[in-house]
């Protein structure tokens, strides 16, 4: 797939909550954008930031054609997002992208399960949007710690149904809102998905793979993919830090990846 370096226009900067914000993007040059799949990401180069030497990898939040934009839904944990943070519209932004593999997508009349903890449910709007756009039926499962990190439920609804689990229990008005964590949920434990894309931190994940692993439709191929965090440099596996021993040897999450079959890993 065709990669592009370019610098990209900030449209808006949206606060969401005390640390996670959207950030809105279009070519500063206004031509198209090269074409996206759902779950790959890019590598954003921090600029004026002395404590900052290496790009950072943002999944891809949302491509709106129409509007030849992209959406990056940003968590801010270090000078390099807190500097993002900062940026306000008519702000520069120089991107590496497309990287990496995205996930498998569906065939229609199928039903996806798109399970997303924390900032890990970046990724799922876009691969919700494109399965919808096929015909697949979508239920989204994202989990958090409580009610109010929880952010664009709306958008989520507006492709398909939303679950969701909070560990402190707060609920938020008019959806299946369960105490605990993902794998809590009773909707996960009935098993009743052609499909599961997953996002989020590592054990969740984890936990997840561990809970379909006996699943009939596991036998399937791509039955269950997850999108992996390792730590990522270039983007490109040339720096080596991001490797992920797999059943099939070492692997580059940012080339190979980030996007793996459960039957892959060594988990």
């Amino acid at each position: 797939m065709k990669k592009s370096i370019k610098d990209f226009s900030v449209v808006d900067n949206v606060r969401l909550t005390d640390r996670l914000f959207l950030l809105k993007l279009t070519p500063a040059d206004k031509t198209p954008m090269v074409e996206c799949r759902p779950g790959q990401f890019v590598e954003v180069r921090i600029d004026d930031e002395p404590k900052v030497f290496l790009r950072r990898p943002i999944s891809i939040h949302r491509i709106l054609k129409e509007r030849n934009e992209m959406w990056l839904l940003v968590q801010k944990a270090g000078n390099g997002t807190e500097k993002l943070s900062l940026l306000r519209a008519g702000n520069r932004l120089n991107i590496v992208y497309p990287l990496g593999n995205g996930y498998t997508l569906g065939a229609p009349q199928q039903h996806y399960l798109l399970i997303g903890g924390g900032v890990g449910i970046a990724p799922l709007l876009e691969t919700g949007a494109v399965l919808k756009e096929m015909g697949v039926r979508v239920t989204f499962l994202l989990g958090g710690r409580s009610a109010k990190d929880l952010v664009e439920i709306d958008a989520y609804k507006a492709i398909g149904e939303a679950l969701v689990t909070t560990e402190d229990g707060s609920v938020l008005e008019g959806l299946d809102c369960q105490k605990g964590f993902v794998t809590n949920h009773t909707r996960l434990q009935e098993g009743v998905f052609d499909a599961i894309r997953v996002c989020g931190p590592g054990p969740m994940m984890k936990a997840v793979a561990r809970t379909v692993a006996g699943w009939k439709q596991n036998e399937q191929p791509r039955f269950c993919e997850v999108s992996l965090e390792n730590r990522m440099a270039c983007g490109l596996g040339v720096c080596l830090c991001c490797v992920e021993d797999t059943k099939d040897g070492h692997k580059c999450v940012c080339s190979e990846g980030p996007v793996f079959d459960i039957k892959e890993l060594k988990w």
